[in-house]
C-alpha cells in the first residue's frame, strides 16, 4: 500500500472522477456549441478525454492508483485475494466506489455549471440497444485485459499512456463510443448534453460492463497465466508501482 490514508485515497478517487466527468461532459457541450458537425464533437469530445485522463492518471496514480472506476477497483480487489496479495481490502473497495460514484454525479453537475446549463437535469439520451450493450461489454473487456495485462507483464509504466490511447480508440470502434464505466456510467445521466445517457439505460450499461470486466479477467487469466502469490517483500498493486491497476471512463 501506498503511504497515503484510505481517506486521502478516497478523496483522490472522488477528485479524479469528478475531473474525468467534467472533461467528458464539458469537452461535449462545447463540442456541440462550435460544430454541428456530430463526426467533428465526437472528435474533440475523445481527444480532451485521452489528454485529461492521461494526466488525471499520471498525476493521482500514485496516492490511490488512479481507478476512477468501480470494475477496475473490484477487479484489483478480486485479483489480490485470488493471489494472496496485498492489494485493495474490503475496506479500500467500500470507501473507494462511493467517492468514484459521488465524484462522478460532481463532475457532471460542475461541468453543466461551467456552461450555464441546467444543474443535474436527467438526460433523454436513450442508450439501451443491443448492440451498444455489446459495444459496451467489448470495451469494459479491453480496459480490463489493458490495466491487467500490462501489471501482469510488468509494463505498469505505460498505463497513463495505454489506457488514455485506449480510451480513445474506444471511443471510435465501440458502437457505445465505451463508457466503460458503471460510476461514469451514472455521473453522465445527471446531465442532458451531448455526453448524457439516460437513467434508463444506466443498469443495463453497467450490467455489460460488469460482464466485460468479467471476460476481461478470464481474458488476462488465459493470455498470461495465474500470478504467483505476492513474496514478502515484493511490491504489489500498490506497492512500488501504484499504477499496476488504474482506469476510466
Amino acid at each position: 500500500m501506498t503511504g497515503a490514508s484510505l481517506g486521502r485515497r478516497a478523496l483522490a478517487e472522488a477528485v479524479g472522477t469528478a475531473a474525468l466527468v467534467a472533461i467528458v461532459v464539458g469537452s461535449g457541450i462545447q463540442a456541440t456549441e462550435l460544430s454541428r458537425d456530430i463526426g467533428v464533437q465526437l472528435l474533440a469530445n475523445s481527444l480532451a478525454t485521452v489528454f485529461g485522463l492521461g494526466v488525471l492518471i499520471t498525476l493521482l496514480g500514485p496516492v490511490s492508483g488512479a481507478h476512477f472506476n468501480p470494475v477496475v477497483t473490484l477487479a484489483a480487489w478480486f485479483t489480490g485475494r485470488r493471489t494472496d496479495d496485498e492489494g485493495l481490502s474490503g475496506r479500500d473497495v467500500a470507501a473507494y466506489v462511493p467517492a468514484q460514484i459521488a465524484g462522478a454525479i460532481a463532475g457532471a453537475v460542475l461541468a453543466d455549471a461551467m456552461f450555464g446549463k441546467p444543474l443535474a437535469r436527467w438526460s433523454t439520451h436513450d442508450r439501451s440497444a443491443g448492440h451498444l450493450l455489446l459495444g459496451e461489454t467489448v470495451a469494459t473487456a479491453g480496459l480490463v485485459l489493458l490495466i491487467f495485462g500490462l501489471a501482469r507483464a510488468g509494463r505498469d509504466r505505460f498505463t497513463p499512456m495505454a489506457v488514455a490511447s485506449y480510451i480513445g480508440a474506444a471511443y471510435w470502434f465501440t458502437s457505445s463510443t465505451s463508457f466503460a464505466n458503471p460510476a461514469v456510467t451514472i455521473g453522465r445521466a445527471f446531465t442532458d448534453t451531448f455526453a448524457g445517457i439516460a437513467p434508463a439505460s444506466v443498469a443495463p450499461f453497467t450490467a455489460a460492463q460488469a460482464g466485460g470486466a468479467v471476460l476481461g479477467l478470464v481474458l488476462v487469466a488465459a493470455i498470461f497465466g495465474r500470478p504467483a502469490p505476492a513474496q514478502p517483500d515484493t511490491p504489489t498493486v500498490h506497492g512500488e508501482s501504484e499504477l499496476a491497476a488504474p482506469a476510466l471512463p
